[in-house]
């Protein structure tokens, strides 16, 4: 498709401009205007209501189509929290105006739906407290681990080494290495974090492990079921354990990981909670810690007067100090407490067990077409399979998308051959599952009759197969180098 610039038209504007107002050397210093006129298109509103549509049917959205991304909870996002977000009161309102003095009388309701969020969080995670700063899941990462190196400086000792398991997510060790951490990498067993792992590297390393990183259920869509002797054998020499919360979606009102012996978690709200995200936003990873990390959460925290009222306590002297702008992404925190609101306890729980339920189903659908590892265990909300020998996990995602479905992820986890990780949500029905069985099946059973047919997919979408390397390498940033 072209750029707006190939609609434009000399002359023609989508907008009149008031002959009355003023120019812009009436408003700015000389040296600050252009000696030529910026080339911008000139095109009609029809023009541009036409051009940007078209765009928009080019995208791939979770309201078009089914979005199985693992690992990514790419549900369903409910309309009536992005209005009540939209609510003038939060949207009107400026991120800066309760650092002003005074400024926390006039911002009370948001403060007070801040403070609701958190308790609400601590609740779902048997955590003590939550901070909002950090405006992604990455990001909520980076906090989390800083929190744990502030712990272990405030006593005194500089311990260097995190443990992470070789299915982690690939921001845990990015996250971990940024904080001044060295990662040990540790091997799975039977798809789970091995304990005789974890106890090998601490009598390694000593006393210089800092923490483990780790979610539960994991990448592969398993419940860690080690988990106990390993929270015990951490603890031992006071080490921690941070719990990666992009597979929430699998436990909400299931098991709070606080109980579980997490000592610090990031939720990535604008997954679990059912907020749009992907293409670069709107994220935030809300930080949950126990009570041994309270002291050095990010500054300010919103805290509750004996009056009732809400005020920024900024009086953290041990705090990791500022993580995010302003209070974080206060419009995604607004979704996520009216979710959690409209769904209740008994909601979240039920939205969990038809993850887990729709999980287990596309699982057994495709377990005569794909190769699936540790087949003889339930999963939780996603699970991991294997191209069937002979053919390729990208060949399989391409030839999907040619069929309307976005793919799941591929070759991810690492320790899975030829990797796809289907994640259907709750919020996908039976159809909708079917569906997509029957797209993989019939693209397994196409591609061993013409496996060259299935390298040419996709075949019908505006974008094909693009040469990566090509693109990096000699870009195409204008439209006239096209």
């Amino acid at each position: 498709m072209k750029t707006i610039f190939a609609a434009s038209v000399p002359g023609r504007t989508a907008c009149r401009v008031a002959s009355d107002a003023p120019g812009a050397a009436a408003m700015l210093p000389a040296g600050l205007l252009r000696r030529t006129p910026p080339r911008l298109p000139e095109c009609s509103e029809l023009d541009v209501v036409r051009h940007f549509t078209r765009l928009s049917q080019m995208n791939y959205s979770v309201d078009a189509n089914f979005y199985p991304l693992g690992s990514c909870t790419m549900k369903y996002n409910p309309k009536f929290t992005e209005y009540v977000a939209a609510l003038p009161g939060f949207i009107r309102l400026h991120p800066l105006v309760a650092q002003l003095e005074g400024g926390t009388d006039v911002t009370q309701g948001a403060l007070h739906c801040l403070y609701e969020t958190e308790q609400l969080l601590c609740e779902l995670t048997g955590m003590r407290a939550f901070t909002f700063q950090p405006m992604a899941g990455a990001n909520g990462e980076f906090t989390g681990v800083s929190l744990i190196a502030a712990y272990h400086r405030a006593k005194g000792r500089q311990r260097q080494i995190m443990l992470i398991p070789d299915a982690a997510h690939g921001t845990n060790p990015a996250s971990a290495s940024l904080a001044g951490f060295t990662v040990c990498n540790l091997e799975s067993r039977d798809g789970m974090v091995d304990p005789d792992a974890v106890a090998n590297a601490l009598q390694q390393h000593g006393d210089n492990v800092a923490g483990l990183m780790m979610t539960c259920p994991n990448t592969l869509g398993l419940m860690e079921t080690h988990l106990p002797r390993i929270v015990e054998a951490l603890h031992a020499v006071d080490a921690l354990l941070y719990y990666d919360g992009a597979n929430m979606n699998a436990i909400m009102g299931k098991l709070r990981v606080g109980d579980a012996g997490f000592d610090v978690v990031h939720l990535n709200v604008h997954k679990t909670f059912g907020t749009p995200h992907g293409g670069g936003g709107p994220g935030a990873g809300p930080v949950g810690v126990s009570e041994r990390l309270l002291p050095f959460l990010p500054a300010p925290r919103v805290v509750r007067r004996q009056d009732g009222s809400f005020a920024l306590n900024y009086d953290l002297p041990q705090s990791v100090g500022h993580i995010g702008p302003f209070y974080g992404s206060f419009g995604v925190v607004i979704k996520a407490l009216a979710y959690m609101l409209r769904l209740g306890g008994d909601g979240l729980a039920r939205a969990s067990e038809y993850a887990v339920l729709n999980a287990n189903y596309l699982k057994k659908r495709l377990e005569d077409v794909l190769e699936i590892p540790f087949r003889q265990r339930h999963c939780a909300h996603e699970f991991v399979a294997s191209a069937p020998e002979g053919l390729r996990a990208l060949d399989i995602a391409k030839a999907l998308l040619e069929r309307g479905i976005h793919a799941p992820t591929i070759y991810f986890p690492l320790i899975v051959h030829e990797c796809l990780m289907p994640e259907p949500t709750e919020t996908e029905s039976k159809e909708t599952l079917d569906a997509f069985v029957d797209a993989v099946r019939d693209i397994v059973l196409s591609g061993r009759a013409e496996p060259e047919k299935l390298h040419e997919e996709p075949r019908h979408l505006p974008v094909r197969r693009l040469d990566e390397t090509a693109a990096a390498r000699h870009m195409v940033l204008t439209e006239d180098m096209a």
